[in-house]
């Protein structure tokens, strides 16, 4: 019995399908298009392994997302590199049943 093939058969690269150049390994994760309130935003899943290094700080919850935890970074399709924002996965599922100010108790800080 010959060992199994996990290759595609077609000839294509796995970062084919996200534009060329494996951009899918060279960002770590899956990048997709999704519309919020009326405006279509560019959304890429970070694994764990990919996110380490830094802390960025959830707009959805006000809370830190740590170095080496899954999470998304979405921003609008057609803005820059400073409009991109780190959130939480639950908080980004979660985006249209937040109020749209955070509240936060009387004694946490503000950052």
């Amino acid at each position: 019995m010959s060992p199994r093939r996990n290759r595609p058969k077609t000839g294509g690269s796995f970062g084919s399908s996200f534009g060329g150049e494996d951009e899918g390994r060279r960002y770590g994760g899956f990048q997709s298009t999704e519309t919020w309130r009326g405006e279509a935003w560019s959304v890429r899943h970070v694994a764990g392994a990919s996110a380490v290094g830094k802390t960025y700080r959830c707009p959805g919850c006000d809370q830190e997302i740590a170095s080496g935890v899954a999470h998304v970074v979405a921003w609008p399709e057609y803005g820059g590199v400073d409009d991109r924002r780190h959130w939480h996965k639950a908080c980004w599922n979660a985006k249209d049943r937040r109020t749209t100010k955070v509240q936060r108790s009387r004694n946490a800080p503000r950052y």
